[in-house]
């Protein structure tokens, strides 16, 4: 494999695997259609993103929380539109209300260029720090 080849190839091959295991190659659809694996991958990845933007606002991540004055408070269901379909997310919200999300914000409904923010999202290994750098930038 060539040097270019390693770096555009951003996932280890048993992630691939992993993710690929139930998939039916007769049947594209498993894998791109509206209930397939990309939309289920984009709505994971989002969902993962978010709740790392929760963890930064309250200081601290929601399995060691110290329940100060403000803590994750269950989440608000949404819809928004990628650039090729719909998928509904799961945001969470703080107890204080003053949560407010970078990635998908307040009252955003498109969500265009979504699949490069999510591949260089997950391609820089979705660690906290990480994840705050890339939010930050974008």
């Amino acid at each position: 494999m060539t040097k270019n080849n390693k770096k555009s190839n951003q996932f280890s091959q048993e992630l691939l695997d992993d993710l690929m295991k139930d998939y039916d190659p007769k049947n594209p659809q498993a894998l791109i259609g509206k209930d397939g694996l990309l939309n289920g991958l984009k709505k994971a990845l989002i969902e993962r993103a978010l709740s790392a933007e929760m963890d930064i606002h309250l200081g601290y991540s929601k399995n060691n929380q110290s329940k100060g004055n403000n803590y994750c408070n269950g989440f608000s269901s949404k819809s928004v539109i990628t650039d090729d379909d719909k998928i509904n997310i799961d945001t969470p919200r703080d107890r204080n209300f003053s949560f407010e999300p970078q990635i998908v914000q307040k009252g955003q409904r498109r969500f265009s260029g979504f699949d490069d923010k999510v591949i260089s999202i997950y391609a820089r290994g979705m660690t906290l720090s990480e994840i705050k750098g890339h939010l930050q930038e974008i």
